[in-house]
């Protein structure tokens, strides 16, 4: 099982590869503006980033022993629930900050889109916290 999933991640990645460097050249064909050609190094990127992490883990038994101990262990679990929830919590102020900031500023876009992201987070939160609260 474990090693069909890890054949599955290896394949994904080989396609974000694929796809990144099928978007780069129709950008440099001028087929897509310049932001493509950026967008498409960057899964190109990711893609090969991510395939030598699957290579390595499959290759090397000190590295694959870390990163199972990384991905099981409960300290790390909740080390990343809490960067989460603080990431949260950051977010939601700075864009009201922002939104506060761009009013004053006269940029009424910028500060609605501020705004409906604070809006949508509030909302992504209740939904969660509902679905969470019936699980546990």
């Amino acid at each position: 099982m474990k090693s069909d999933k890890a054949m599955r991640r290896m394949i994904l990645s080989i396609a974000w590869i694929l796809v990144g460097a099928v978007i780069s050249v129709l950008s440099i064909f001028e087929m897509l503006d310049s932001f493509w050609s950026g967008f498409g190094g960057a899964l190109v990127a990711v893609g090969i980033l991510q395939l030598v992490r699957h290579i390595r883990y499959r290759t090397n038994e000190d590295y694959k022993e870390k990163i199972d101990t990384e991905v099981n262990d409960e300290r790390n679990k909740f080390i990343s629930s809490q960067a989460w929830a603080w990431t949260g919590y950051i977010f939601v102020l700075c864009a009201a900050v922002g939104a506060i900031v761009f009013k004053i500023m006269g940029k009424d876009e910028l500060c609605s889109l501020c705004a409906t992201a604070i809006c949508l987070m509030a909302v992504i939160y209740l939904v969660s916290y509902m679905i969470l609260k019936r699980k546990y």
